[in-house]
């Protein structure tokens, strides 16, 4: 989703007008090239909002104050997909060309993989791509941050499960009411790097949930190299995370996976023009 002119929402008991004037201000002066101001402003915003719901911290990144974060706020991914939730495909797909499921179900066609038992799809949204990979998977299970995404998931009908929650966190923690901690065949991620950074923690989570030889499959959104100056992962213009070609093969490596494919792809439009990214397939060994 992009979100340049979205603001902060903390709901009704802690709106705060302070709040919403200091991020708007942050924004404006943005927008209007001054980096200064704008700092400024999205500090006061990160002060009064600790939880971050207006995603300042990626915003001081994108502007070059402050270090890439790990990941983004939760609170922050959380609110932008519940805002757009009831317009998400429409956004998505026919406005910002998003196609990756369907990159996703013809890579596996032509690596003559699956079909897959279980599939656990993070970031499922409201479903693409377990639309997308209904056919060669038996059993679904969909995670997404958003409450009201999950629920228009739900109405598809796609799922076999769902489940509110944070991807690297249900990778580390979720368990079944018996307690047993599931595995699946192969997990997909079509839309959660960018919002990641840092991809460590989501590949050997990843490494721990699959079965025997399982399937990861991911999308990236990458940079030119001189714009990533030697960096594994940065905020980019557009405030999505994007990282190196090489940091993502290193980490699949140290994380015990061997890479099928790793192809370039248009991940996006963004103000009508392409996102470069790319669509990873890998199996642990």
């Amino acid at each position: 989703m992009s979100d340049d002119d979205d603001a902060p929402s903390q709901g009704n008991e802690t709106d705060n007008e302070a709040l919403a004037e200091a991020y708007n201000k942050g924004l404006e002066l943005q927008k209007t090239g001054d980096l200064t101001g704008a700092e400024e402003a999205f500090r006061l915003a990160l002060a009064l909002d600790p939880k971050d719901t207006g995603g300042v911290a990626i915003r001081l990144a994108a502007i070059g104050v402050e270090n890439s974060p790990e990941k983004m706020p939760d609170a922050y991914v959380a609110t932008l997909f519940d805002q757009h939730a009831d317009v998400f495909d429409e956004i998505l797909v026919d406005e910002l060309g998003y196609c990756v499921p369907l990159l996703v179900r013809d890579l596996i066609d032509r690596l003559a993989i699956g079909p897959f038992d279980r599939m656990l799809d993070l970031g499922c949204g409201t479903g693409l791509t377990g639309v997308s990979l209904a056919d060669c998977t038996h059993h679904r299970t969909g995670v997404d941050l958003s409450e009201r995404i999950v629920e228009l998931a739900y109405d598809r009908e796609v799922y076999d499960d769902l489940y509110v929650g944070e991807a690297v966190e249900f990778l580390k923690d979720f368990e079944e009411e018996d307690g047993s901690r599931p595995h699946w065949d192969l997990i997909a991620a079509t839309d959660v790097l960018p919002y990641l950074g840092a991809i460590e923690p989501f590949l050997n989570g990843a490494s721990n949930r699959l079965n025997a030889r399982g399937y990861l499959t991911f999308s990236t959104e990458t940079l030119p190299k001189e714009t990533l100056s030697g960096r594994s992962y940065m905020v980019g213009p557009k405030n999505r995370f994007a990282q190196g070609e090489a940091y993502v093969l290193a980490g699949l490596g140290a994380a015990g996976f061997e890479v099928l494919a790793m192809e370039p792809i248009t991940v996006r439009l963004e103000e009508g023009e392409p996102v470069p990214g790319h669509l990873v397939m890998a199996r642990l060994r």
